[in-house]
């Protein structure tokens, strides 16, 4: 996933943690590591939703203003269908826990 450079810092404290695209067909996948600098961000989920589904309070949650500053990036090429994609970002040399073992107790 490419995310634009004002995003990046924000991502990188974990204060964004979801992502609006329009794509023609999902560039990304549940569980997948994407490498963003020199760390990587992990999908949580990808859904299906509605350009109606965005708004103001979705549109401050993935780093923008306002829904128009949104699209104003996320729609930039010939897609049409829009996801939300729900993320975390793993600093340079972080593990990362499978889903299944995330809040789980250990026996013992």
């Amino acid at each position: 996933m490419v995310f634009t450079k004002r995003l990046r810092e924000g991502i990188r404290r974990g204060r964004i943690r979801c992502s609006v695209r329009v794509w023609t067909a999902p560039h990304v996948k549940a569980g997948g590591r994407y490498a963003m600098d020199d760390g990587s961000i992990v999908v949580d989920s990808i859904v299906p939703i509605r350009l109606k589904d965005i708004t103001d309070d979705l549109a401050r949650e993935s780093g923008f203003d306002s829904v128009k500053d949104l699209l104003q990036i996320a729609k930039h090429g010939s897609g049409k269908n829009v996801y939300l994609i729900r993320f975390h970002y793993l600093p340079p040399g972080a593990w990362d826990a499978p889903m299944w073992r995330k809040g789980s107790a250990t026996s013992g």
